[in-house]
């Protein structure tokens, strides 16, 4: 843990001048619904529309020449091959993305769109991981995880460090889960700058993989059920260096219904004028869901990303999904 704050901190020294400092916005509406106070942490505004950006420029800047030459190799659904793609093509560096092949089309289109190449792949996120994996290896490629590097989680983390800065007497901080990337390095920097910070994790009862991991006290395949958080859908790679962090990092766990998802992407757009994806509708739904035991305390909402499937929001808080 102290090594992994180390290196977001270094990365938010380097980082710096290309991502954007996103606000960690008070949000009154919310506030005055909760009787807490809640503040949100715009993500959706990031490079790209996620965190993911943040992760992607530290990996990029630390590749060797060899790499830079050669180009590398990763698996997304979405917002983690955009925001290496573009990073990458700020560096000159050729990307090939492995994506299943239920991945939203108007992502694909943006992963091209910043100059990545796409191989698409059947079955889920994790076969996409694990088929991209073994390329890298054939092709003498380096392998970038969406969450399994310490560079990704350590440039992701760079986010808990503005939160602390934006806002530093928080009591919680609610983050959604997949691949446990975001939250251990978001809980790296809190457990170290504002330790009384509760870390709270939060899934869809329907896509559970790190939930029910970290349950059982090892990583363990379960099956997945269709979500509205498509961005944190998908089992965990085997040895995941995030499976032992998020144990450290996490300090209560929080599941919500699709309906819950569903209802918070529909009250964030009304409150906030924000159209969130499913993936920080989780985080706020479990905010909003046990909201009533911080009444008169501060609270952190890590909106992770925003929803660019414009007909998808809105069947998704039409209730048409």
């Amino acid at each position: 843990m102290n090594s992994l704050y180390q290196l977001v901190t270094e990365a938010h020294a380097a980082i710096r001048p290309q991502v954007r400092v996103t606000p960690l916005d008070y949000s009154p509406l919310l506030t005055l619904m909760t009787e807490c106070e809640i503040y949100l942490k715009c993500e959706h505004l990031q490079h790209t529309g996620s965190f993911k950006f943040r992760g992607a420029v530290n990996k990029i800047r630390l590749l060797n020449q060899d790499a830079r030459q050669n180009g590398v190799i990763t698996a997304s659904t979405g917002n983690h091959g955009q925001a290496l793609a573009l990073a990458a093509r700020s560096a000159g560096i050729p990307v090939t993305v492995f994506a299943p092949v239920s991945a939203a089309q108007v992502k694909l289109d943006a992963i091209r769109a910043y100059g990545a190449q796409i191989e698409l792949v059947e079955g889920d996120a994790l076969s996409a991981e694990l088929e991209a994996a073994k390329q890298a290896t054939l092709q003498g490629k380096p392998f970038i995880s969406p969450y399994n590097d310490k560079y990704i989680i350590a440039g992701q983390g760079t986010a808990g460090i503005e939160m602390v800065e934006q806002q530093p007497d928080l009591d919680a901080v609610f983050v959604s889960v997949g691949g446990g990337g975001l939250i251990s390095g978001i809980g790296a920097a809190f457990k170290h700058l504002s330790p009384k910070t509760q870390i709270i994790g939060c899934w869809p009862a329907n896509a559970t993989s790190m939930y029910a991991s970290l349950k059982a006290g090892k990583i363990i395949e379960i099956d997945e059920q269709e979500t509205l958080s498509d961005g944190t859908a998908g089992g965990i790679e085997p040895g995941s260096i995030t499976f032992p962090l998020s144990q450290q990092v996490i300090d209560r766990y929080e599941l919500v219904s699709e309906q819950e998802i569903r209802q918070a992407m529909r009250l964030i757009a009304r409150t906030d004028r924000w159209m969130i994806e499913g993936a920080a509708g989780v985080a706020l739904a479990a905010a909003l869901k046990i909201a009533p035991e911080f009444k008169g305390k501060k609270i952190g909402v890590v909106l992770c990303g925003k929803n660019i499937v414009l007909e998808k929001f809105i069947n998704a808080i039409n209730g048409d999904e």
